[in-house]
């Protein structure tokens, strides 16, 4: 297997899991938000920030042959430092699976020259044998205090779609809309999706909100990341939407 790259920074967490699954060992750098692989201290990956406020010169004092980013999670102003500072970045653009899946081959194969991952196909597989569960529609949350959901050109949103779920919100004009309790509450729509990332929306903390809407409690990491866990998240996601209904007594 030839390696183009040795020293890997990555400042996206579902990047830095699908560099680390695939090539163990090649990351000399991550974020505060990277928790998977679970061993990437004791790999010694070293922390360099969070994903909005990476350190820059501690990440130029790693010396790595290139910096994984992301259009959305970083910031156009960290990475032109990085690259004044002599640092070649990679910058991906996620907003459906296809795109994903493609990004994911340019990073791993065209960028570090790995063999492909045998992951890679397996979540490209399993995507395309997916049975949809809809037509459903419902709101994807994804903050509270204010209450902020799911919008237009999402990567999550391309994902519920695939599974037969439309976001209510697709059509707005903002990506991540704050929206009133009051109106989610009284949308019409067959259940709400809440992930446990980036708020860690839970059985008790979220659904008490919507009484007598179905909740589909899901994982963040299958919902939103692009990475090793395409693989089993149509299963994931489609489990969690049926506990929902099957609770629900629908």
């Amino acid at each position: 297997m030839s390696r183009d790259r040795t020293r890997v920074v990555s400042l996206v967490p579902s990047l830095t899991e699908a560099v680390a699954v695939s090539a163990p060992g090649l990351l000399v750098g991550v974020t505060d938000w990277c928790t998977h692989p679970a061993d990437l201290d004791v790999r010694g990956a070293v922390r360099i920030g969070g994903t909005k406020n990476p350190d820059v010169e501690r990440i130029t004092a790693l010396r790595p042959d290139l910096v994984i980013a992301n259009e959305e999670e970083n910031r156009a102003p960290d990475l032109a430092a990085l690259r004044a500072a002599g640092v070649e970045v990679l910058v991906t653009e996620v907003r459906e699976l296809p795109q994903a899946l493609t990004e994911l081959s340019r990073v791993l194969v065209g960028a570090l020259g790995l063999t492909r991952p045998r992951w890679l196909d397996e979540a490209e597989a399993a995507w395309a044998a997916v049975e949809p569960l809809g037509p459903l529609t419902a709101f994807v949350p994804i903050w509270r205090r204010p209450w902020m959901v799911l919008g237009r050109d999402t990567f999550a949103g391309d994902l519920l779609a695939r599974l037969g779920i439309r976001n209510a919100y697709a059509g707005d004009p903002e990506r991540y809309p704050k929206v009133p309790l009051a109106e989610l509450a009284a949308s019409g729509c067959d259940l709400v999706v809440l992930p446990d990332e980036p708020y860690a929306f839970g059985a008790q903390d979220g659904p008490e909100a919507f009484p007598g809407l179905p909740a589909a409690l899901v994982s963040g990491r299958h919902l939103t990341w692009y990475g090793p866990s395409l693989a089993e998240a149509p299963a994931v996601l489609s489990a969690a939407v049926r506990r929902s209904s099957a609770a629900a007594g629908r």
